[in-house]
C-alpha cells in the first residue's frame, strides 16, 4: 500500500488505532478483514483529496453517513469532494460510510465508532428512528455537531437540516401530474424507497394533500420498501399494476425509476406521466430518452457547502450561517444542465 501519507493520518481517516493501521501497512496477521479494506479506503480517500494538502488553515474531519441507493450516494460524495477545496483556508478531510440498505444495530455501530474515534462533523442521511436519534444524540452531547441532509431527523439534537422543502417538492409534483393528467380519472403510483424516512414521508404528504385540493379526480396508489434498487422495485411496482388497471402515471420519490418503467412494459401498460426525483446518471438518461417527463431537482453541492459551513459555526471557525432549504428545480429534457445533454 502507499507509504505517501504518515500512518498516523491514514488512522485518523480509517478511523481505526495507529497500531492496526501499522500492521495494515506491514501486512502483518491479526488484522481482521474489514480493518484491512478499511485502511485502503482510507489511502484511496486521502488520494483523492490531494490537493488540498498544500493549503494553510484550520483542519477539519467530517464524516458523510448515508443510507440511500448508489447512484444518489456517489451524486452526493463527489459534491462534497467538488466543494470540500473551495472551502480554503480551511482544509478538510471527508470520511465516507455509505450502504444502499444498513441494518439499524450497523448504523448506530457506525456512529458510535465514529463518537469513540472522534470527528468534527457528521453529514447524516438516516432513517428516523428511536434508536437512530438517541446515536445522534450521544454524538452532539459528544462535541460531534450532526447535519442531516435529504431527510431530517427533528426530534433529534441535531444541529441543523440541510436539502430540499420534502413536502414543497410533493407539492410541486401534483402540480406537474395534475396539469399533465388533466381531467382524466386515475390513479397515480407514489414509490417511496422506505417510509421509515421522513423526507420521503413530507414529500409523500405533500403530494396527497395537493392532489386532494386541487385534482380531487386522481387518486394515488402507495409502494414502498423497495430501497430504490431495481430488482426490489420492480416486483413491488408489477403487483400494484396487477391489482389495479387505472393506475397511469407515476411519481417516484424513492427511486428505481428503470424498474418502475420496466413493470410498466412488462403489463403491456403505458405511464402517460412521471416525475421522479434527483438528476443523477439514471434520471438524466431516462430524460434524455423522454421516458420521464420532468426531474424535481436541487443543488447538491449548496447542501454540501453549507453543512461544512455549519460545522465550522459549531466549532466557532465561522458565523451568521443559515441553513436554508434548497429550492426545487423543475428539469425537463429542454432544461438540462450542459454536461448532461450528451
Amino acid at each position: 500500500m502507499s507509504r505517501e501519507f504518515l500512518i498516523k493520518e491514514i488512522a485518523v481517516q480509517a478511523g481505526l488505532s495507529v497500531a492496526t493501521v501499522d500492521r495494515v501497512l506491514n501486512d502483518r496477521p491479526g488484522v481482521r478483514m474489514l480493518n484491512r479494506q478499511r485502511v485502503a479506503a482510507a489511502i484511496q480517500e486521502l488520494e483523492a483529496q490531494r490537493s488540498q494538502r498544500a493549503l494553510t488553515g484550520r483542519k477539519f474531519i467530517i464524516d458523510l453517513v448515508m443510507e440511500a441507493p448508489g447512484r444518489f450516494t456517489r451524486e452526493v460524495r463527489a459534491a462534497l469532494e467538488a466543494e470540500l477545496p473551495t472551502l480554503e483556508p480551511a482544509v478538510f478531510r471527508a470520511r465516507f460510510h455509505l450502504w444502499e440498505v444498513v441494518a439499524a444495530a450497523d448504523l448506530i455501530q457506525a456512529l458510535d465508532r465514529i463518537r469513540e474515534t472522534g470527528s468534527h462533523g457528521v453529514i447524516l442521511k438516516a432513517p428516523d428512528l428511536p434508536e437512530v436519534v438517541a446515536a445522534v444524540d450521544r454524538l452532539v452531547q459528544a462535541g460531534i455537531p450532526v447535519i442531516t441532509v435529504a431527510t431530517d431527523l427533528p426530534l433529534s439534537r441535531r444541529r441543523a437540516y440541510v436539502g430540499i422543502d420534502n413536502r414543497a417538492a410533493g407539492e410541486t409534483a401534483a402540480y406537474l401530474i395534475g396539469a399533465w393528467l388533466g381531467t382524466w380519472r386515475a390513479r397515480v403510483l407514489v414509490t417511496l424507497s422506505s417510509n421509515r424516512f421522513r423526507g420521503e414521508e413530507e414529500r409523500e404528504a405533500g403530494f396527497r394533500h395537493a392532489l386532494r385540493a386541487h385534482h380531487p379526480n386522481l387518486g394515488l396508489v402507495e409502494v414502498s420498501e423497495g430501497h430504490g434498487i431495481n430488482r426490489e422495485t420492480v416486483a413491488l411496482v408489477r403487483r400494484a399494476l396487477t391489482d389495479d388497471r387505472s393506475i397511469a402515471g407515476a411519481y417516484s420519490i424513492g427511486g428505481g425509476n428503470t424498474a418502475v418503467l420496466a413493470a410498466f412494459a412488462e403489463a403491456g401498460r403505458h405511464c402517460s406521466v412521471f416525475v421522479a426525483h434527483d438528476l443523477d446518471e439514471d434520471n438524466a438518461r431516462l430524460l434524455r430518452d423522454r421516458r420521464i417527463n420532468a426531474v424535481l431537482h436541487h443543488d447538491l453541492g449548496q447542501d454540501m457547502r453549507t453543512a461544512c459551513r455549519l460545522i465550522m459555526q459549531a466549532h466557532g471557525a465561522l458565523r451568521d450561517v443559515a441553513a436554508t432549504l434548497s429550492a426545487v428545480q423543475v428539469i425537463t429534457p429542454f432544461n438540462m444542465p450542459a454536461g448532461l445533454l450528451a
